[in-house]
Order: C-alpha cells, then sequence, then structure tokens
C-alpha cells in the first residue's frame, strides 16, 4: 500500500518511518531542507528501541501523493483548510485519509473541505525532528481511530508495523481526552521551556494543571462529550512516561514558529464562551502563549 505523509514534521515521518521500515511504499511531503535530507540518507528513525536509516521517498510537491492508498494529514492545525485545497485534486477516489493532528475538530475540517470520510485518529507519541531527516522518539506511539470500513484493515496494517491501535466507538471522547492533556501540558512547557518531568516539579504546578483539567471537563460535559476515564490520573502519567519531552507548542516558539495553542486552551476557552463555562486558567495560558509568540526577540531557554 502506498502512503503519503502530509506534513512530514515529527509525527508525521514517525509514523511514515514505521510503515516504511515494514516494507510499505511511503513518501513523505515536507520542507526542502528535510526533503534533501531524507532523499540523500532516507529517514533516520532515532527510536527507544532501535536506531536506522529507513529508506523512503519525499517530495516538497503535494502532486507526488497522487496513488496513494493511504493518506496521513499531519499538519498543524492552523493549515487544515489550507492542506485539504492542496490534497484535493491529487487524492485517489478510493484512499483512506486519517487526520493525525491535534485539536478535536480537525477532522470534521477536512471531511467538509474534501467532501469525503476523514477517518478521525488520536495520536499519543513524544517525538521531535531533531535535525534534517532525524526524528527523534522518546516514548509511546499508539494511535486511536474511529470506526470506519477501513478500520480493521488500519489496525492490522500499522500493528505489523509496530504501531498499537485500538478501534473506539467514541474517538470524540478520546480526541477530548487528548485534548485535555495538551492544555494541561503544552502551554505550561512552551512558557517555561521545560520537559513535562521538570515542569510538574515546578511549585504550584500541579495545582495550575489540576484547574485547566477541570476546566475542560466542565466544558465537555457542558457540550455533552463523554470522557472516559480518570483525566486527572491520566494528565499525572504523562510526566512519568515522557519526563524528557517538550510539548509541540514549546518546539513550535522555541523556532519562532506560529503554534496551535488557538485550536488548544483556546479552543477551550471559545467553547466554554458558546456554552457558558467560564476558563479562566485556560484563557490566561492561551493569551501568555499568544504574547510570546509576537514577541521578536528569542525565546528564553
Amino acid at each position: 500500500m502506498k502512503t503519503a505523509v502530509m506534513g512530514a514534521g515529527a509525527v508525521g515521518c514517525y509514523y511514515g518511518g514505521m510503515l516504511a521500515r515494514a516494507g510499505h511504499e511511503v513518501i513523505l511531503i515536507g520542507r526542502q531542507q528535510h526533503v534533501e535530507a531524507v532523499r540523500r540518507d532516507g529517514l533516520f528513525l532515532d527510536t527507544k528501541a532501535f536506531q536506522a536509516h529507513v529508506p523512503m521517498q519525499a517530495d516538497t510537491a503535494v502532486s507526488a501523493m497522487q496513488g496513494a492508498k493511504l493518506v496521513l494529514c499531519c499538519v498543524k492545525s492552523t493549515d487544515t483548510e489550507s492542506a485539504a485545497t492542496d490534497m484535493a485534486p491529487y487524492l485517489e477516489p478510493d484512499a483512506v485519509v486519517l487526520s493525525l493532528q491535534n485539536g478535536v475538530d480537525n477532522a470534521e475540517r477536512l471531511q467538509a473541505a474534501l467532501g469525503r470520510e476523514v477517518v478521525p485518529t488520536v495520536v499519543y507519541v513524544a517525538t521531535e525532528m531533531a535535525g534534517p531527516g532525524h526524528v527523534k522518539h522518546h516514548g509511546r506511539g499508539e494511535l486511536v481511530i474511529g470506526p470506519s470500513a477501513a478500520s480493521d484493515r488500519l489496525a492490522k496494517l500499522f500493528a505489523d508495523a509496530g504501531v498499537p491501535v485500538q478501534i473506539s466507538d467514541n474517538v470524540t471522547g478520546a480526541l477530548w481526552a487528548k485534548l485535555i492533556i495538551n492544555c494541561a501540558y503544552n502551554a505550561l512547557s512552551a512558557i517555561t521551556q521545560l520537559p513535562y518531568g521538570r515542569l510538574v516539579q515546578g511549585a504550584g504546578v500541579e495545582q495550575v494543571m489540576h484547574d485547566v483539567v477541570q476546566e475542560c471537563l466542565a466544558v465537555a460535559r457542558a457540550a455533552g462529550i463523554a470522557v472516559s476515564g480518570d483525566m486527572w490520573e491520566a494528565v499525572q502519567r504523562i510526566a512519568q512516561t515522557m519526563p524528557g519531552q517538550l510539548s509541540s507548542t514549546a518546539q513550535d516558539l522555541a523556532r519562532h514558529k506560529p503554534s496551535e495553542i488557538d485550536h488548544l486552551n483556546g479552543y477551550v476557552v471559545r467553547k466554554g464562551e458558546a456554552l457558558g463555562i467560564a476558563t479562566p486558567v485556560n484563557r490566561v495560558l492561551h493569551a501568555t502563549v499568544r504574547l510570546l509568540e509576537a514577541r521578536s526577540d528569542p525565546i528564553a531557554k
């Protein structure tokens, strides 16, 4: 099965790399410097279990995805609609499209823009781009996907490549669970430029994170979203399983790139306003990250 990765950042490269390592044809659609490195040396998969240069195709042109039967959309939430516009002319009629993105509404937005089914996917992986053609894996790697005609086939495809997959009838609740974790960690990690393990050791930080979780759950309940499990326990566990991980928002700020904060804490704030639920802690974190994004001087480390 030919697989195309639209948005070959850390997440797309990890899952594309795992599929390629298992023998599948994979094409990464990404930036010039990254594409050149992959074409020259293959993708360097630097994981907790192994290190390997994985040969695969890479291109800067979206047209290179033509013929792909599986498309992993891994662009930032801010680029969802533009990615759909770019992909639309080259998607095969029977291609399966997965949204491997932060936030809770990207699959819906892609589906509306493309006029075809998009399978929502929850991503639990700690990765970063350590350089052009070099993806570093810090932990985890499982996916949760929504039900579709292709779900069982996708689960086997990824499982055979070493990626655990759960098919969930409540993928919306699973997306919200991931959103809550992101809201608890991403902004604070970005503001402090600290990895999760060190972040939670700060005085008063756990209480702030607990307040974020409670606000998010209140908004979810008001929206009729069933978020299963003990979310506070799940949030605490992240610092134990991914202690060295900097949030994607922290990585964006460090590189002076726009972050997805509007689709994380900002989304909760907007949803709360619409439902009459106060979200003061999420509002402060959202506003602070937006201020840091607007700074012209280098982000302190």
